[in-house]
């Protein structure tokens, strides 16, 4: 398989899909011409033209319901919001009509819809531009949320996700564009949603990440392995649907877990997890389930401050470390 960064992941599925199923259209703020912020959409307009690539007015609200308009009559839209942050403002036709609208028209309509939205912090890009906003798509039903950690399953969820009839929130890690991967040249490659993949075993503890947490875990585990302790980390990549069973059958394995996001640690995706794990392992468990998660402040500019923010591979290794040596 060839090797090739996140970034380019992505845009091989979207030009696979595009020359797949001419019903498949792609728009958002600088995705023709300017070809992305983040040069996902590298060379599309070039190949499918301007009427199925389109560079939108600054109007987030606008994008998501032109999409879901769209979708409705039958087209298969890609809509990209040029960062996460942004998706507050649209947060009106995403919550209360992208969501529902299958199940108040007694699923009469389809919605094959996505939106793409880079996030996360560690860039020094601000308060308002460093957020993980994941949990209020996990909040809402009605969508599917991915969120992949590595190249190869960015494009095999990517595709998934625009061949789905149901609306997809997919999200992609800034920090991760430029982190390489061997990715499956099959065009029909695809990665169902609902399915974690455990990306390393282990038999002492098990770490639950997803998206850049994943990679950190993966890291912390090979420190750890240096000490003689075994992780097993899994990486969820999609957030709903959750596969719960795949990594609550690792917890009962090992017998102890720790949950990791960059979320904020309240009313975060953490605290679900362990508390899934705390249903299904209660009398298993050998020691109370680790949280890593991000701090409950607004995320601060300077480099130093951020990364105190931000889980860390140390805060990995720390936690896993402390739910060896602690006991019920």
């Amino acid at each position: 398989m060839p090797e090739m960064t996140y970034r380019d992941a992505l845009n091989l599925a979207l030009k696979e899909e595009m020359r797949r199923d001419p019903s498949v259209v792609l728009w958002g703020e600088d995705v023709a011409l300017y070809e992305g912020s983040f040069k996902v959409t590298r060379g599309l307009l070039a190949e499918f033209g301007e009427e199925r690539v389109k560079d939108t007015p600054i109007s987030e609200n606008t994008i998501v319901g032109v999409a879901i308009g769209a979708a409705m009559g039958g087209l298969r839209p890609v809509a990209e919001l040029m960062t996460v942050n942004f998706a507050l403002l649209a947060m009106d036709q995403i919550i209360d009509h992208m969501t529902k609208i299958r199940y108040m028209f007694g699923g009469q309509v389809n919605l094959p819809m996505v939106i793409r939205m880079p996030g996360g912090g560690g860039s020094q890009l601000g308060a308002q531009h460093s957020q993980s906003l994941e949990t209020y798509f996990m909040h809402a039903p009605g969508m599917r949320v991915a969120y992949p950690a590595t190249p190869a399953d960015a494009k095999g969820l990517l595709k998934t996700a625009i061949r789905d009839n149901n609306p997809v929130i997919f999200l992609e890690h800034e920090i991760l564009y430029n982190s390489k991967g061997e990715v499956p040249e099959d065009p029909d490659f695809t990665i169902p949603f609902g399915s974690a993949e455990v990306k390393r075993e282990g038999s002492d503890v098990t770490i639950v990440s997803y998206a850049r947490m994943t990679v950190l875990a993966l890291l912390a585990a090979a420190e750890l392995e240096k000490e003689g302790i075994s992780c097993e980390v899994v990486d969820l990549r999609t957030l709903a649907p959750l596969d719960a069973a795949t990594f609550i059958s690792s917890v009962k394995k090992t017998g102890r877990g720790v949950v990791v996001e960059e979320c904020w640690k309240t009313a975060g995706l953490g605290g679900h997890l362990a508390s899934l794990i705390y249903e299904s392992c209660f009398d298993i468990l050998l020691a109370p389930v680790q949280r890593v998660s991000g701090l409950d402040v607004p995320m601060p500019y300077s480099r130093k401050l951020e990364k105190l923010c931000i889980p860390q591979v140390e805060d990995i290794v720390k936690a896993v470390k402390e739910t060896l040596t602690t006991k019920y």
